[in-house]
């Protein structure tokens, strides 16, 4: 049976055929354009990435933070896969970084129309740029009735692995250390060392300590979706989080495959110039533009950073009891 759009879908619907990508022979000239091609350079059209990544049982969709290109097609692909859905039956579920397990019942509160979008927002710790970039999937999610999977570990939480080292989590009660990936992959692979090369300052017993904090985001996400598949088998799921999480398929992509090789993983993968990531190569590549600098020197940087470190520092003592 075919299901029919509600109309709270259609002015999403209206966006998205306006929005096409940019001619697949010339490079992205607005902040909203994209090219498609494949890892080998092969144009392709919309419906052909889509086509191509339709058989994997996880779509993960790499972003550029408040990039609106990256936002745009994310709403398409979640429309596109949607459309896949309904023709194939294998039921499509919505996956994000932006929210964490702790956030779950309140995602499914507001999916059931039992509070509003100020009480998701609030409640459900969205992130600053909800409404600007975030919204049209959640709308379109619970439009067509879609499940939403809150698939990160609590930020707070995160933050203390970093101060405190991995070990730290076998200090919480249990219903707090559910919030974070049963094991974390901290031996030395391929994401380690991609990570640590990303480094530019600390010492390596503090650069361990967050490569800790930065798997467990990895290792819950893709635990959310390995056991969501798991109670849920023959389901689709698009995922969305940062670029750094996707691509090279050494985030995300290798923590799910520890946990259940027999899934089949779709990269889709933005990349504003020439580069090419260590690892496996996209399904799908997204040409972008590139955001603005966001530092133009070292002290701009300083600054920033400076002042991210001390917001991120924290009591983590306040965690050890149970949540009420």
């Amino acid at each position: 049976m075919i299901r029919r759009l509600p109309l709270l879908a259609l002015p999403l619907l209206l966006l998205l055929a306006a929005c096409a990508t940019t001619s697949q022979n010339t490079p992205p000239e607005t902040l909203y354009d994209a090219r498609l091609d494949t890892a080998q350079g092969q144009a392709l059209t919309f419906e052909q990435a889509v086509a191509r990544v339709a058989d994997a049982d996880i779509v993960l969709v790499g972003e550029l933070h408040t990039h609106p290109a990256i936002h745009l097609l994310q709403a398409r692909l979640l429309a596109g896969l949607d459309e896949i859905s309904q023709a194939d039956g294998r039921a499509l579920v919505l996956s994000m970084e932006q929210f964490s397990r702790a956030d779950q019942p309140v995602l499914d509160a507001y999916l059931a129309g039992r509070i509003g979008e100020s009480a998701l927002i609030r409640d459900g710790h969205a992130w600053p740029n909800y409404q600007s970039d975030y919204r049209p999937l959640m709308e379109f999610a619970k439009a067509q009735h879609l499940p939403v999977i809150a698939a990160n570990a609590p930020k707070p939480l995160v933050s203390c692995v970093g101060q405190e080292g991995p070990a730290w989590l076998d200090k919480l009660p249990a219903n707090r250390r559910s919030q974070l990936a049963r094991e974390l992959t901290l031996g030395d692979d391929g994401y380690r060392q991609k990570f640590m090369a990303s480094m530019h300052h600390g010492d390596a017993d503090g650069n361990a300590r967050r490569f800790a904090a930065q798997t467990s985001w990895d290792d819950t996400m893709a635990e959310s979706m390995v056991d969501y598949l798991g109670k849920h088998p023959g389901r689709r799921i698009m995922h969305i989080a940062g670029n750094f999480h996707v691509e090279g398929g050494l985030g995300i992509a290798s923590r799910i495959a520890s946990r259940n090789p027999a899934l089949k993983v779709a990269l889709i993968v933005p990349q504003t110039g020439d580069e090419t990531a260590p690892g496996r190569d996209a399904d799908v590549r997204v040409r972008i533009a590139p955001l603005p600098e966001r530092w133009l020197n070292a002290k701009e940087m300083k600054q920033d950073m400076g002042a991210l470190h001390q917001s991120r520092s924290r009591d983590c003592s306040q965690w050890l009891q149970p949540s009420k």
